[in-house]
């Protein structure tokens, strides 16, 4: 098993959590509460990912971050490196690839948030982000974990993004889904299904914490 491409795609989906909670939880608020009539344009491009094809979107991530685009100048300049075909530019991409993943199941939990209280804490006082902070988040604490570790996983198992935008470079950008791709090119079956395999185990794990929340706050809300 390639234990540097396992943990390298470990970091990476530890970055990309990260900074999906810093813009997924504003964004899922607004999504949530937002009256604007054409907020569905957003919602659109927010579950873009879900439906285009993991190639097409890292295609267009990578004009977009390449050599020659103002982005990937901009970088150039500023820290001495491109972009592309960097951990930072997987970032990116990652970020941009997983955003559905963590977005809608906050903005279900937030909706779901009964609209009194918010009402309460408004005549009370309370700012907006006071109210997010003691009602709205403890509220959706099991749809924010669900958010996490879906995204969590989904950016562990990524392959089309990956290969597009960083390449194969060992320690840089070689994920663990490039390293099981690569050892099925080389005939290398035995290391190729020990990482399988613990992708698997990963995925189970996964999908029995995201179950398990669902049920718990199915259970907490029956009459």
């Amino acid at each position: 098993m390639d234990v540097q491409a396992l943990l390298l795609s470990v970091r990476l989906a530890a970055v990309v959590c990260l900074a999906l909670l810093i813009i997924g939880l504003p964004l899922a608020y607004w999504v949530a509460f937002s009256r604007w009539r054409w907020k569905f344009l957003v919602e659109s491009v927010v579950a873009l990912p879900l439906v285009l094809p993991p190639t097409v979107l890292g295609f267009y991530v990578l004009m977009a971050i390449g050599a020659r685009s103002p982005i990937g100048q901009a970088w150039s300049a500023a820290f001495g490196q491109g972009l592309a075909f960097s951990f930072e530019g997987l970032v990116i991409a990652s970020i941009l690839y997983s955003l559905p993943f963590a977005v809608q199941p906050f903005a279900s939990a937030f909706s779901q948030v009964d609209r009194g209280l918010l009402e309460a804490s408004s005549i009370l006082g309370a700012s907006r982000l006071r109210t997010f902070r003691r009602i709205v988040m403890p509220l959706s604490r099991n749809g924010i974990i669900t958010g996490v570790v879906l995204s969590f996983a989904h950016t562990i198992g990524e392959f089309g993004v990956v290969i597009m935008v960083g390449g194969n470079l060992p320690g840089v950008t070689r994920t663990v889904s490039v390293a099981i791709y690569d050892d099925v090119q080389a005939l290398n079956y035995a290391r190729a299904n020990a990482t399988a395999l613990v992708l698997v185990l990963f995925a189970v794990s996964v999908l029995a914490i995201v179950y398990g929340l669902n049920r718990r706050a199915w259970v907490a809300v029956r009459p």
